[in-house]
This record gives C-alpha cells, sequence and structure tokens, in this order.
C-alpha cells in the first residue's frame, strides 16, 4: 500500500531564550520522525529561542513609526506604533519611511509589494503582540538569525528528508523562511497552507510532514 503523506502537529512544553532549538526538536520529534519526512518549525518559535523579542514598554514610539503605521492594514503586525517602531529599531527609521511611501508609488503601477521588499528583511517577519504563543504574545517577536543554518542543523541532527522554518498564518499565507536541500519550497509551503501550527495553548510550534519525500517525487513528475 502506498503511504500517504500525513501532516502531525507536535506538541511541546514553552520554549525560550534558554533553549536550544535544535536540542528541543530533537526531543520531541526523535520517536516521529523518518528518513522520508520534513520537519516544519514556526518561524516565531526559532526566533524566540535566539532571544530575538522584544517587550512594547521598552521602546520609545517615534512620531514617524506613529505616523507610518496608520497606512498598514489593521491585520498586519506593523499596524501598530509599537510594532511599526521595532521595525524602525532594526532596519532604519528612514529607510522603513522610504520604503512604504515608495511601496505605494509601487502599487499605483501595478506592483504590490514592494515595501516589504525594500523595508528590509525583517519588514514581513516581525510579529507583533498577540502574535505567538504565551508568554510571548506580550512580547513583539523578529524573524530568526540565520534560518538556513538552523535548518541545516536540524537536518544532520534528525537524519530526516528536510527541515524548513515557515512563517504560516491563518489567513492562507504560507511563507518558507529558511529550507533545506532538496526539498522543494513551493511544494512543502503549499502543504502548510492550512496553518498546522498552533503557537497559542495549543503548544504545537512543530510539524513533521510524514512521508514527503515521495509525495515530492510524485508531484515532480
Amino acid at each position: 500500500m502506498k503511504e500517504e503523506t500525513e501532516l502531525i502537529p507536535v506538541p511541546t512544553r514553552i520554549l525560550t531564550e534558554k533553549d536550544d532549538i535544535v536540542d528541543c526538536i530533537e526531543r520531541y520529534t526523535k520517536d516521529k520522525i523518518g528518513p522520508d519526512d520534513l520537519l516544519c518549525c514556526a518561524e516565531s518559535v526559532v526566533a524566540i529561542t535566539q532571544g530575538r523579542y522584544v517587550h512594547p514598554e521598552d521602546l520609545t514610539i517615534s512620531r514617524v513609526a506613529q505616523f507610518c503605521c496608520r497606512f498598514i492594514p489593521d491585520y498586519g503586525s506593523l499596524a501598530s506604533p509599537h510594532g511599526m517602531q521595532s521595525l524602525m529599531n532594526v532596519e532604519g527609521k528612514w529607510r522603513v519611511a522610504f520604503a512604504l511611501f515608495a511601496g505605494f508609488i509601487a502599487k499605483l503601477f501595478g506592483k504590490s509589494g514592494m515595501f516589504y521588499v525594500w523595508g528590509g528583511k525583517e519588514t514581513a517577519m516581525i510579529d507583533d503582540v498577540t502574535g505567538t504563543m504565551p508568554p510571548f504574545d506580550k512580547c513583539i517577536v523578529y524573524g530568526p538569525g540565520e534560518p538556513d543554518q538552523v535548518v541545516k542543523r536540524i537536518k544532520e541532527r534528525l537524519g530526516c528528508f528536510g527541515a524548513m522554518i515557515a512563517d504560516v498564518n491563518d489567513l492562507k499565507r504560507s511563507r518558507v523562511v529558511g529550507i533545506t536541500e532538496p526539498v522543494n519550497g513551493e511544494i512543502a509551503r503549499k502543504l502548510l497552507i492550512d496553518n498546522p501550527f498552533g503557537n497559542a495553548s495549543q503548544k504545537t510550534p512543530i510539524c513533521i510532514i510524514k512521508h514527503y519525500r515521495q509525495y515530492q517525487e510524485k508531484q515532480q513528475g
């Protein structure tokens, strides 16, 4: 009988900056993962274990941030003054402001999403408060550092077909942040579109895609 692809969310305890993400993934998945599987991890949890977060009360909000955040849709992490300020602190205040203005002009000419290209890599990766699991739902979380190196370590440690860090939300948006060869990012991304991660009370920031190797080979013909 042919093996079927299955997405298995993996529960963990609350992970913090005191944890090594690779050690934790090994601990919670070593009896569940095989050589044909793909290990996926939510990008916010990787970032938290790296200490890449800030408390809103520690931010000094500039007038530029207060102004710029008004132009972000309400559902976006940069729609709050704190979210926008956290971005400006790492990517530069005037770079972000210029990217927002230039992105608006580009949109008039039919090119959407350029703000997230020109504003720096953190523009699309910051999670505002409530964006991740407690107690870090009271923090602003940046994207993970060196994601490709992290997934390489995960794959080597687990002996699985591949590893991926993904940014997925409940709005049917799925994006690859870090990935190992020979995983096809577009194929893997689509499998996560319904967001199997549970970053809130579920505490399932890890997901195993069983028999992914066979699925990818079938999709590629």
